[in-house]
Order: structure tokens, then C-alpha cells, then sequence
């Protein structure tokens, strides 16, 4: 069950269509208070969040929001009789703004890695009160700074949404576009119910999408005995890829081949694994062995390779 709650009517605008000189006044409820979602079990559901400070002293009606989905089928609706106003005299005491962590594209993403031109950018929120989302003061967005552009500041209210049966946490999922190659630093800030504030940096480079970048290549555990996993990033996340790992000794001879389709919603591949074994399913000696990585993307035909050491005991 997926629910918003909205604050009371914000206000009531005029509008003029130049052709026909109709004027038009309407109620306007812009201001989410809460989003978030709820398990449903013998078809109820219950949830629970703090009203964010910012609201309006005055009492008023606001707006309930439901969406239900079983995978089946879906079912929506609203409810206007709620009421929302006033202060709890009686809170208790947050001091303490909310803890914050950036991402580029997924959370293995480390701070100023390589990524690519458009990426997702992913900001993981808690606080103990919860975060606020609410627009009715001004100055206590969500606000994202891209190197510093305070001019043109990312509003991220309308892309939090707080995680299942729990309001104290929550993610933003942002894309950003068409970025310039090079490095570029994001500033976020955010509030909590309470307007207490945080704010962290994220540094990034962006690689161009003219090329296929490889780094970070190598293999886990290494050395090993039984089995080893080969991790790589990349800058085509979301993109099929082809996959070719080599297995040579050290003089040159080709003993094992891995052939493997790679999709990521990240930057991070770590799904192909090796047993070990040949490509006759005979277990190798123990020792030193070279290893190529090659990827293909399947979109553009973009490659590149590289070559590691890996270390086989027994």
C-alpha cells in the first residue's frame, strides 16, 4: 500500500486563457507531508510518520492518497476529511539533523569514482523523526547543489519516498543529464520534521559515453582455493554487456574461457564466478596465472580489456 498525505489547501489561483478570456479558480494541494508504503495483510494496514513543523498553525482539511497493487491488480482512492493543524506542545526534544549518504547509479559507488553522463543519483536518508518533504516553508527542501551552482538548485521533495513500515528512512532516486566529462562535485541538504538540518558532499568524475572504461578490475578472493569471482567497473550501467574472461599461465597457454552476459543498474559487475577448473572441468595446479577481461557493449559495440594476476593455492 502506497499512501501520501498532503497538507491542507495552499492556496487559490486565477487563471486566463488568452483566446477565450475564461478565468478559473481552483484549490491547489502541492505539499506532501508523508509518502511512503505499507504491507497490507488480511486487508489492513496501519503506518505512522511525525507531521513535519512546517505546517500551518491554522487547522484545515488535507488530503489522503492510497494506492494498493498486489501484482495483480490495483486499487486507488483518496479521503479529504482529514484534519492537520496546530502544534503538539507535548513532543519531545530533536536536536540532531538527519544522517545523510550520496550514491552515483548504485550503493557500491565510492566517493569520487567514475561514472557515467547521466546518471542515477541515489541519496539515502534516516532520522529519527523523519525527513521533511513538506514545501509550505521556505528553505527546508531536499535541495541538491551541482559544483556549486546555487542559481539553479535541484528540488528533490516529489523523489523521496520513505521505506516499507518505516518512516524514519527513506531514498531519493534522482537522474541527472547529460553531464560535462570530467570531475563535478553534488552538495545535498536536508531536513527532518523537526528543521534540523545535514548536509554532505559527493565528488564524481564522469567518463565519457564515447568510450568503454574499465577500472578496478580484479578477482575475489585472491588467492583462492575453491571458487574466485571476477569484479569490474564500468561506465555503462543499465546496458547489456558481453563478457569474456581469459585464464592463461604464465607462458601464454589458454586454459580456461568464460563467456558471460552482464547487465548492471550500477557501475559495479561482481556476478561471474569460476570454480577453478579448466575448460576440460579438470581442477588446475596451484600457482600464478594471467587473466584477460574483455567487455563488450551489445548497444554500440564500444569494447575494451585488461589484464590481472590471480593466485591459485591448494
Amino acid at each position: 500500500m502506497s499512501t501520501t498525505i498532503f497538507d491542507k489547501t495552499l492556496d487559490k489561483t486565477t487563471l486566463d486563457n488568452d483566446g477565450f478570456g475564461i478565468k478559473m479558480t481552483y484549490d491547489s494541494q502541492d505539499s506532501k507531508l508523508f509518502r511512503g508504503k505499507s504491507s497490507v495483510e488480511n486487508g489492513r494496514f496501519s503506518f505512522d510518520f511525525i507531521v513535519p513543523k512546517d505546517i500551518r498553525v491554522a487547522f484545515g482539511k488535507g488530503k489522503l492518497s492510497f494506492y494498493a497493487d498486489d501484482g495483480t491488480i490495483d486499487k486507488g482512492g483518496f479521503n479529504n476529511d482529514i484534519v492537520i493543524g496546530g502544534i503538539n506542545q507535548n513532543a519531545p526534544d530533536d536536536t540532531v539533523g538527519p544522517e545523510i549518504k550520496l550514491f552515483m547509479n548504485d550503493e557500491s559507488f565510492i566517493d569520487g569514482g567514475n561514472t557515467n553522463a547521466s546518471p542515477n543519483l541515489l541519496v539515502v536518508l534516516s532520522d529519527a523523526s523523519g525527513i521533511n518533504t513538506s514545501i509550505t516553508a521556505v528553505d527546508h527542501d531536499i535541495v541538491a547543489i551541482l559544483d556549486g551552482d546555487t542559481s539553479n538548485p535541484i528540488i528533490l521533495n516529489d523523489f523521496y519516498q520513505s521505506e516499507l513500515n518505516d518512516f524514519t528512512k527513506g531514498k531519493v532516486t534522482y537522474t541527472l543529464r547529460d553531464l560535462e566529462v570530467g570531475p563535478h562535485t553534488l552538495q545535498l541538504k536536508a531536513w527532518d520534521t523537526y528543521n534540523n538540518s545535514s548536509q554532505t558532499t559527493l565528488n564524481f568524475v564522469v567518463v565519457s559515453d564515447a568510450i568503454l572504461n574499465l577500472e578496478n578490475v580484479l578477482n575475489y578472493p585472491n588467492p583462492f582455493v575453491n571458487y574466485t569471482e571476477f569484479w569490474f567497473n564500468h561506465n555503462k550501467p543499465n546496458e547489456p554487456l558481453e563478457v569474456q574472461v581469459q585464464v592463461f599461465t604464465v607462458s601464454g597457454k589458454l586454459i580456461k574461457t568464460i563467456n558471460q552476459n552482464v547487465q548492471t543498474t550500477g557501475n559495479l559487475s561482481r556476478s561471474i564466478v569460476w570454480n577453478g577448473l579448466d575448460d576440460f572441468g579438470n581442477k588446475i595446479g596451484k600457482g600464478v596465472y594471467i587473466y584477460k577481461l574483455k567487455v563488450r557493449s551489445t548497444i554500440n559495440n564500444l569494447a575494451s580489456e585488461k589484464y590481472e594476476k590471480l593466485v591459485i593455492l591448494q
